[in-house]
C-alpha cells in the first residue's frame, strides 16, 4: 500500500491552532472487530483525558468501512504529529483527517 508523501513541516509558532484547543479526529478504516478499540487505545494513549464514551461511529452504506470521530484536547503540535503519525501507521487505519 501506497503512503501518502511527508507532509511538510510547518513550525508551531506558524500553526493555525491554537493549544490547548479540541481537535476533532476523522478516522477511517475497514469493518474490522477490533476497529474502535484499537483506535481507542492509540488516541488515549496520547490524549489521556480522551473519553472514550464521545467516540462517534459511522458505519457507511455498504458497512465495508467505518469512520470514527475523536474530539481530543490538543496540548501541542508535537502531541498532534506523534498522534497522527501512529494512527496513520496502525495496519486498520485507512485514512486519518
Amino acid at each position: 500500500m501506497n503512503k501518502p508523501p511527508e507532509m511538510p513541516i510547518i513550525p508551531e509558532s506558524q500553526s493555525l491552532v491554537e493549544y490547548p484547543s479540541d481537535f476533532p479526529l476523522k478516522i477511517f478504516g475497514s469493518q474490522h472487530p477490533d476497529f474502535a478499540q484499537s483506535v481507542l487505545e492509540v488516541v488515549t494513549k496520547h490524549a489521556p483525558d480522551f473519553v472514550a464514551a464521545s467516540m462517534e461511529m459511522r458505519a457507511s452504506k455498504t458497512a465495508k468501512y467505518i469512520s470514527l470521530t475523536c474530539t481530543i484536547r490538543a496540548t501541542s503540535r508535537a502531541q498532534l504529529d506523534a498522534l497522527y503519525r501512529e494512527l496513520c501507521d496502525h495496519p486498520l487505519v485507512k485514512m486519518v483527517l
